[in-house]
């Protein structure tokens, strides 16, 4: 399943983030829908909002499919159908919707059959752990290629640094019955998990891995749907490291909810290169202040325009942040 995420750039650097090239090879930058309503988070939980991609042809008819557009959406799908005033009072969990009944269930069905298809965006996700002693979250981002710069080149448009996780997604709009402005909701698509990461727990997100699949997933109208559902599958292009249970809070809004820890002896997960790293990043980018300030955030690089990194990559790109020096392969975590 996937029930707590984080996304912590600002709203013009997630678009930049987002680069990609449209039907005709040219490059660019989806535009914002209401960027004013967007705030990064460290801990992003269910009922609360997130960035998605779609087609900007949801919103505009004549408008090429393949055109993309960024929203900043309700997680929890609350279908177009609802009939009561309040949204609040659905009486099923519609942030996470499986695979294997999407197409059955009428709270997706409908949406995803007419191509409210979207693509959910997040530095990564967390996921808890069960064992005997509770629960033990962990952090499951993409590998990080090799080619990020640390620091950004004048006049280069380009977004260099940590790649976005891409989730797929399905969305709708709905319309209070008393008249009122339109909400827009979405659901991740889960899956059964891959193997590298099924300790932690059975269920994963929908990960659209590389340019291609996402730009099949948003084109709905070039795309139909029993084509796009064939995307839907456990990807093992995934790494992850523990975190502190400081997360299991939502209310904690931090650095801290996503820097690697080192488990007990008895159950030992050997803290990476990438991983201590990254500890190095968050404590280096707290002095002085509880919080990050947007230009003090990692410089992403505009994953779309490049083919999906290797499998099993490390994400060494925070030593290059820091200017430290370190190992260049940081390696999954294993149980």
């Amino acid at each position: 399943m996937c029930g707590r995420t984080a996304c912590s750039l600002g709203a013009e650097n997630l678009r930049r983030a987002c680069a990609y090239r449209d039907r005709r090879g040219r490059r660019r930058q989806p535009e914002w829908i209401q960027a004013e309503r967007y705030r990064p988070s460290y801990n992003k939980g269910p009922q609360s909002s997130g960035p998605v991609l779609l087609s900007r042809r949801h919103l505009q008819q004549d408008a090429d499919s393949s055109e993309r557009v960024l929203m900043d959406m309700r997680w929890g799908l609350v279908p177009s159908w609802f009939k009561k005033d309040d949204p609040s009072k659905m009486q099923f969990n519609t942030s996470n919707c499986r695979s294997d009944t999407m197409l059955k269930k009428s709270s997706y069905k409908g949406a995803l059959l007419k191509g409210k298809r979207c693509v959910v965006l997040a530095d990564g996700f967390y996921e808890w752990q069960q064992h005997s002693g509770g629960k033990q979250p962990y952090f499951i981002y993409f590998p990080q290629t090799k080619d990020t710069e640390a620091e950004e080149k004048e006049g280069d448009e380009e977004w260099r640094g940590w790649r976005l996780l891409t989730m797929a997604g399905i969305f709708d709009c709905w319309e209070p019955p008393a008249g009122g402005e339109m909400l827009y909701t979405y659901t991740i698509i889960t899956v059964d998990a891959s193997k590298d990461v099924s300790f932690i727990h059975h269920r994963m997100p929908a990960i659209l891995d590389g340019d291609e699949a996402i730009r099949k997933w948003l084109d709905f109208a070039e795309v139909p749907t029993q084509e796009a559902v064939k995307l839907i599958q456990p990807t093992e292009n995934i790494v992850f490291h523990p975190v502190s249970t400081f997360v299991n809070s939502v209310r904690n809004n931090a650095p801290e909810c996503l820097a690697p820890i080192e488990l007990g002896a008895k159950k030992e997960v050997k803290a990476t290169p990438s991983s201590k790293a990254m500890l190095g990043w968050l404590k280096n980018s707290q002095e002085g202040s509880p919080q990050k300030k947007e230009n003090d955030l990692p410089r992403w690089t505009s994953q779309f325009i490049h083919s999906p990194s290797p499998k099993k990559t490390s994400a060494d790109i925070l030593q290059q942040w820091l200017g430290k020096e370190g190992e260049p392969a940081a390696k999954k975590c294993k149980a």
